[in-house]
């Protein structure tokens, strides 16, 4: 309160009075709110962020949480003495990281959701559970923290100090005054009468109850799906990572590990499974006189809360015992009948022996159960001795030989099974290094996969998988490091952290890190790492300390640095470097890679240079490795003769995380290697060498005509995955779906037709002799679609006649089943080249489907018709009619994705927008206008389309939908430029 004035004002004692009666009922008002909202049943967020791919590639949008209704008031009373307060001052609740003043030693935590199989849940379900949570003081501390949301504190009681002679057996109660929740830190606090001891142990004991939503794919979740021909529902858990604390009050960080005993109540017709095998069962009997079981299970190692793991459900199981130790597969008992979990089951005890083979650690717990879920978002999870998977990335048919699917489930199931090594055994410290646990699952999984398939060209394959994917979305400007000096998180903040930097710039890391090393020492470092750590927790600078030992004891490897200098230059800044070499004077550099480079910027500072290993090779033969641990440095060996044979190429087997670019003449030998001999470069730097150009020539490093050049040897490209990155590169979705480009069109079906001849006849002559010859070819499986849809769209008359011919026999005998690599681009031309007839056979075949694949597969096919009453028409039913009830497409943004659909669409909904928004959502009207608009290169068409679209808009998304729109502009500007540069080089060389 400010000085007093020397100015005022006069009050009657009655008005006085009546305004205290107002302040002092305010008040009162207050303390109760205060006191319900400390007590109650937490309401989440209306719109907390989703868990993104803890395995996969990319992260999922944002998934809307239901709002869960607080009990009466009676059930959230605490049988402790409570002291509610208007206002609470600062304090540990306001931090994002727990205070040290508790180490968590044990839990004995048990569970009983009230899954019944003859009462399946409508949208939510109760359970009720109990935690003993045995914990050591290392502070005096009267008030204790420990996570805790979305549950109901229904009892809480202090035991202690315990009596470490008597079997821990409890020695007195500390009175609980007060539990509150800070909700916004997601907290749990108990206020107790008198300080714990530091140095003495106690146990927390906690009763609770919750909810558990369908829709929820955190914390405890349903799955309700079909079985049998029955409906049924299971239970499933998914606490990465920091969702334990809606499951049970717990201390969820990673470091904070503890031992757990697990205790699961469940109807008797449900199996429960957790980490560890079951110890015992029981029986119980509810209040109504129902029996329920009481399933135990053995203490589990150390580990943290985010691998806890727990399922209730009616499955089978397959399985084999591996060294001793049992492996199942469980799913569906028509999955299981069907052998749809075997081919996981065979590869999964491999798998573990080839990792304790490799590390000479064996796999810690006595079982490994693997469990698909009919639907899981996060598509597989690590946990300890209880690996959840989507039942789409573990089951295969066994007629599913002709998919990419097979050595997907190798790589998925590998990469968990890599966890449990890192991640599991050794646990980073904190968030902020997740990269030591998903970086190296991510490599290892490779490694696995080429163990078990040698003939596998494994950079190839890590190339096309891994490195083309991130270094495609990488640059100086990004937002985060691999791995981050911060170390305070919110929780939507570490969710973030599951992208493609984490597990495949991670990744790539730990292979530059292979490359430069050897395999040997690369391993043998990481032997002393894992045993070192093992059950305990392990920050990035521990990594590199047990690299440097392994590298102290030899003498063949000496590097320019210690290895924490040299790796913490690539995990600690966000980006990658462009190494240029002049092969004239054989100076080399390196610059940051920059979006779009503007010319003479300069933004490189004294701590931005990388210490970059060079792999080389010269006219074919493998150089010694050198360092570019400055700006600019000359190597005089890597200059280059007159002579035709002369050509150097920098980063051997592409293991280094950079772009390579040369000078003109260092550009100029490659081609000339190319056209005189192709093969004399391998072909995992025949796919760099086009992947770099391109890349290079997008942002402005070198002209377009440099990377154009390279690609005209292409008529004696036999290698698939080659052409792969030439097609991806060269025709992008921009320039096929854009009718503007009707000038460069023709000039490159002339160009490419002329030089697809040698690999379109091998792969079309496979297609139809013996189809299966591709089973085991797998960067065939993964480039056949994009060589297929590119020929058949450059009007190639075999791919057109063979698109119809397959298309044809499905149709009249649908067990002729269409090639799985190229069924999409057989459907799409079989509809675009036939009638209103084939568009009825696959809406039919649509309509009959149970499966969701496929149903999308035939939605995408459907929108490929060229007649506008069709695509009209297809729009109608998706919002009128049963077979499109579901929401696993948008037909109407499918169909404003083809040239033609884009006009139909626009029409259809100006004239059919509420009941559009009623389908799909408001939000979908902004997705379509970006379709729609896709082609846009003036202002005016800005504003017509604004214009168009404005009774549809609200205010606040006009303005992000104006922005976005004059980003397309920018983008398609710039690509005109490129096209007509394009079309000038295709006149020259046609």
């Amino acid at each position: 309160m400010g000085p007093p004035s020397n100015s005022g004002f006069y009050v009657s004692r009655a008005v006085a009075l009546l305004l205290a009666g107002l302040v002092a009922a305010l008040l009162l008002a207050l303390a109760v709110l205060a006191a319900l909202y400390g007590h109650c049943a937490r309401v989440p967020p209306s719109g907390l962020p989703g868990l993104g791919d803890s395995e996969a590639e990319s992260s999922p949008p944002l998934r809307q949480k239901p709002t869960r209704t607080p009990k009466p008031s009676s059930a959230r009373e605490l049988p402790v003495t409570t002291t509610p307060s208007v206002w609470r001052p600062p304090g540990p609740w306001d931090q994002l990281r727990l205070p040290p003043w508790l180490v968590p030693l044990h839990y004995d935590l048990e569970l009983w959701p009230r899954l019944r199989p003859d009462h399946l849940p409508a949208g939510s379900l109760l359970f009720t559970g109990r935690v003993n949570i045995t914990v050591r003081c290392t502070v005096a501390t009267s008030r204790l923290l420990l996570h805790s949301l979305f549950q109901d504190c229904e009892r809480a009681e202090v035991r202690g100090p315990l009596s470490p002679g008597t079997g821990n057996a409890t020695v007195g109660r500390v009175p609980v005054d007060d539990v509150w929740f800070a909700v916004d830190t997601e907290y749990m606090v108990l206020e107790l009468s008198e300080p714990l001891k530091p140095g003495s142990s106690y146990e927390l004991q906690l009763r609770f109850s919750g909810l558990v939503y369908e829709d929820f794919k955190e914390g405890l979740f349903l799955n309700v799906y079909t079985d049998q021909g029955e409906r049924r529902a299971l239970l499933a858990s998914q606490l990465e990572p920091t969702f334990a604390r809606y499951v049970f009050p717990c201390f969820d960080e990673p470091a904070l590990k503890a031992t757990f005993n697990i205790t699961i109540i469940h109807h008797p017709s449900y199996v429960a499974l957790s980490n560890m095998p079951k110890l015992g069962q029981s029986v119980k009997e509810d209040v109504n006189g129902s029996k329920w079981t009481v399933t135990t299970f053995s203490t589990t190692p150390h580990m943290p809360t985010y691998l806890v793991a727990f399922v209730i459900c009616d499955y089978d199981h397959v399985n084999r015992t591996e060294r001793g130790k049992e492996i199942r597969i469980w799913a569906r008992k028509d999955a299981i009948a069907n052998a749809s979990a075997d081919f996981a089951l065979n590869i999964t005890g491999p798998t573990f022996s080839f990792l304790e083979d490799l590390f000479n650690i064996s796999y810690s717990l006595p079982k490994a159960d693997i469990i698909a879920l009919p639907s899981f978002d996060n598509h597989a999870m690590e946990n300890w001795g209880l690996m959840i998977f989507d039942e789409s990335v573990l089951l295969l048919e066994p007629k599913d030989q002709l998919t990419e699917k097979k050595i997907l489930i190798s790589y998925i199931v590998s990469h968990e099974i890599g966890h449990q090594w890192f991640g599991n055994l050794v646990t980073m410290n904190w968030w902020n290094n997740i990269w030591l646990k998903e970086g190296f699952a991510s490599y290892f999984e490779f490694e696995v996969i080429n163990y078990f398939n040698p003939k596998l060209p494994r950079n190839e394959v890590f190339f096309s998988n891994i490195l083309h994917n991130v270094l495609r979305e990488d640059h100086a400007l990004v937002t985060r490091a691999v791995a981050l000096k911060v170390e305070h998180f919110k929780t939507s903040e570490i969710e973030e952290l599951y992208d493609l930097f984490t597990y495949s710039k991670g990744a790539s890391m730990a292979r530059m890190l292979s490359g430069f090393l050897n395999e040997h020492l690369f391993v043998s470092a990481l032997k002393s790492y894992l045993k070192t750590f093992s059950y305990s927790n392990a920050e990035q600078d521990d990594l590199w300390r047990h690299f440097q030992m392994a590298i102290d004891d030899q003498s063949t490897v000496i590097l320019p640095a210690t290895i924490k200098k040299i790796m913490d230059s690539w995990t600690h800044q966000s980006g990658f470097p462009v190494i240029t070499l002049n092969v004239s004077t054989g100076i080399m550099k390196q610059e940051p890679f920059y979006l779009e480079k503007v010319k003479n910027r300069t933004l490189l500072t004294s701590n931005d240079t990388w210490i970059v290993p060079i792999l080389w090779i010269k006219n074919g033969t493998t150089q010694s490795l050198v360092w570019l641990d400055q700006r600019s440095k000359v190597f005089p060996e890597m200059q280059v003769s007159d002579s035709d044979h002369d050509w150097v190429i920098l980063n051997l087997n592409v293991t280094g995380y950079y772009r390579v670019n040369y000078d003109k003449l260092g550009w100029k030998k490659l081609n000339q290697q190319l056209d005189k001999d192709p093969k004399a470069i391998p072909v995992i730097h025949r796919l760099q060498l086009i992947d770099d150009a391109f890349s290079l020539s997008k942002n402005n490093y070198i002209e377009i005509e440099t990377a154009l050049e390279l690609t005209k040897y292409l008529a004696e490209e036999d290698e698939i995955i080659v052409w792969h990155t030439v097609l991806v590169n060269l025709v992008t979705r921009d320039l096929v779906s854009d009718v503007n480009n009707y000038d460069i069109y023709p000039l490159l079906k002339k160009y490419l037709l002329k030089r697809l001849n040698l690999i379109w006849n091998i792969y079309s002559t496979i297609i139809r002799e013996n189809v299966l010859a591709l089973q085991d070819d797998y960067l065939a499986l993964i480039s056949l679609e994009k060589l297929f849809e590119t020929a058949c769209w450059l009007g190639l008359e075999d791919c057109l006649q063979l698109s119809k011919e397959l298309f044809t026999k499905w149709v009249d005998h649908p067990e002729n089943e269409i090639p799985y690599p190229i069924k999409d681009v057989v459907l799409c031309y079989g509809i675009a080249l036939g009638s209103d007839k084939e568009w009825d056979i696959l809406l039919n075949t649509y309509t009959n489907t149970t499966k969701e694949e496929e149903k999308i597969q035939l939605a995408y096919a459907m929108s490929c018709s060229k007649d506008p009453w069709i695509l009209n028409r297809f729009m109608e039913y998706a919002i009128s009619t049963s077979p499109f009830t579901s929401n696993e497409t948008n037909v109407i943004e499918i169909v404003a994705a083809s040239e033609v659909g884009r006009y139909v669409a626009k029409d259809f909904l100006v004239n059919n927008w509420q009941a559009v928004s009623k389908r799909y959502g408001t939000q979908s009207l902004i997705n379509l206008i970006y379709a729609i608009g896709r082609a846009i290169t003036t202002d005016l068409q800005i504003v017509e389309l604004q214009q168009f679209f404005s009774n549809m808009l609200e205010e606040h998304s006009r303005i992000s939908v104006h922005a976005k729109l004059q980003t397309i502009k920018n983008e398609n500007l710039k690509n005109k430029k490129q096209s007509a540069r394009m079309a000038a080089w295709l006149r020259r060389n046609t």
